[in-house]
């Protein structure tokens, strides 16, 4: 085949335009993605105004019968707004890629937060003027603040995820070129309008990376179609396997002044999802994750002591009526101590209520087992119940265990799981947790085989390397559900 039939070769069989009828043709009067940047801005701003005016009039009602100063309520919000929505969009948080990332979102949003008012609080005290300010209201309106903040998140997450779907808004209209062979390219296409990318063209690049001339023809035509149109970007998506060879035809789209976007595709793309970083001017990926961020740490460490210090709290009065009836009921210690491993395999006592007759903490220790006579009355309903581990809340104060992660074992199974199952010690790799991913996927209770506990520590291993606030959150609520439920609870 010579060079004219390659070239009539591709023009037949390997080129594809958005037809009139398709959805990016069709689309009339759609939201500008800038439009949206911009709304999202003003409602945090109004949202931010709106909390700190009616915070401060309810918490004034509430303890003085009186509304109190609405100005300067007013202010203050204006204040926070301006400076929150400023930091917003440094940091890019209002574009329509950023709101649809849930888990970045609630990451950013909690963080230019509490920045914002611990400078506040710095600077009122600096400044002498900290009692002008009610500590009351303030607190009101940081509380509810973030709530509602991170409530428009979900609201702005639902709301873009839909309108994505049936084509609602106008994204930057791009021209895709795509390998013919290559397995995610059916799904490429989609992620691209998911994402508010408008394709207007499709290209399909030769599979065979060898063949130059036929990539080049291939290439030639998008640059043909490309200039003078109405295209802003060009995508190639594509396997990095020969990079050398793909670079010099990617090399012709020069002629264009157009952004040019790669998207690997194949089983080298997987090394793309890691994180990476540079040293000097090396690129190094990150095959293994190491412990969180300082940011993530604080976020976590944050969200623990809020959480624990507001359960205990709340549920004080519980506490000393199962504290009574533990003492009623048999002979003995409240609380039991057993030697756990925390985070890098740093040992620590647990806190649970006593819920049998013995006390182990050696080398051998045999788990409760279904109607265990070693149960006593009151502890077989605390431990259907979960309320034998309310005492680890004292835990999570103390930084030894958080309220969702892995759950911790005894130091005896420690060892003997370890010697079973190869990535068992990765789950030390963050703190152990009052409940966790395994616990709520019916990992509970009982280990009986290898398969149990392999599956246990999956579910653990994944709950680690895809740790965000909201899956906590989730897990939190997944736990309810299943205390409820009862299942493998003796």
């Amino acid at each position: 085949m010579n060079y004219a039939e390659r070239e009539i070769d591709v023009r037949n069989s390997g080129v594809f335009q958005a037809p009139e009828g398709s959805p990016a043709r069709a689309r009339r009067m759609a939201i500008s993605h800038q439009t949206i940047s911009i709304f999202a801005s003003w409602l945090d701003a109004l949202i931010i105004l709106a909390v700190s005016i009616l915070g401060g009039v309810a918490y004034n009602l509430a303890t003085f019968d009186t509304p109190g100063d609405i100005v300067k309520f007013s202010g203050f919000g204006i204040v926070v707004a301006v400076i929150f929505t400023g930091a917003g969009r440094i940091r890019d948080i209002y574009t329509l890629k950023e709101l649809l990332n849930l888990k970045e979102q609630i990451i950013h949003v909690f963080t230019i937060w509490i920045s914002l008012f611990l400078f506040i609080t710095g600077l009122a005290f600096a400044m002498k003027i900290g009692a002008d300010f009610s500590r009351g209201s303030t607190l009101t309106f940081a509380a509810s603040g973030l709530v509602a903040l991170l409530g428009a998140r979900v609201g702005w997450r639902v709301f873009i995820a839909k309108g994505l779907t049936v084509h609602n808004f106008a994204g930057r209209r791009v021209a895709l070129l795509v390998e013919k062979d290559a397995s995610e390219s059916a799904n490429l296409t989609e992620t691209l309008a998911r994402h508010g990318l408008d394709l207007v063209q499709l290209y399909l690049l030769p599979s065979d990376q060898n063949d130059l001339v036929l990539r080049k023809v291939a290439i030639s035509q998008v640059i043909e179609a490309a200039r003078g149109s109405d295209v802003e970007e060009i995508i190639v998506g594509a396997r990095p396997d020969n990079w050398l060879q793909m670079s010099e035809s990617m090399a012709d789209f020069r002629a264009l002044p157009l952004p040019v976007t790669f998207i690997p595709l194949g089983p080298m793309s997987q090394l793309f999802n890691l994180a990476s970083h540079t040293i000097g001017d090396t690129v190094a990926i990150e095959l293994q994750r190491g412990p969180r961020t300082a940011t993530e740490q604080f976020i976590k460490r944050t969200f623990d002591t809020i959480v624990a210090a507001a359960a205990l709290l709340l549920l004080l009065p519980l506490l000393l009526l199962t504290a009574v009836a533990i003492k009623l009921d048999s002979s003995g210690p409240v609380i039991f101590r057993q030697r756990r491993c925390g985070f890098n395999g740093r040992p620590f006592y647990i806190f649970k209520f006593r819920t049998m007759t013995v006390m182990d903490d050696g080398p051998t220790i045999v788990p409760a087992q279904q109607n265990d006579a070693r149960v006593t009355r009151i502890g077989s309903w605390l431990r259907r119940t979960s309320i034998d581990e309310l005492p680890q809340l004292f835990n999570v104060l103390r930084g030894t265990m958080s309220i969702v992660g892995p759950r911790p074992h005894a130091m005896a199974h420690d060892l003997q799981f370890n010697g079973l199952v190869s990535n068992y010690a990765f789950r030390q790799h963050v703190k152990p947790g009052l409940s966790g991913w395994a616990q709520v996927n019916g990992c509970r209770g009982e280990l009986r085989t290898v398969l149990d506990i392999e599956r246990r520590i999956a579910l653990d291993l994944w709950y680690i390397d895809n740790w965000n606030l909201l899956l906590d959150f989730k897990i939190m609520l997944m736990t309810v559900i299943e205390v409820l439920r009862g299942k493998n609870a003796y």
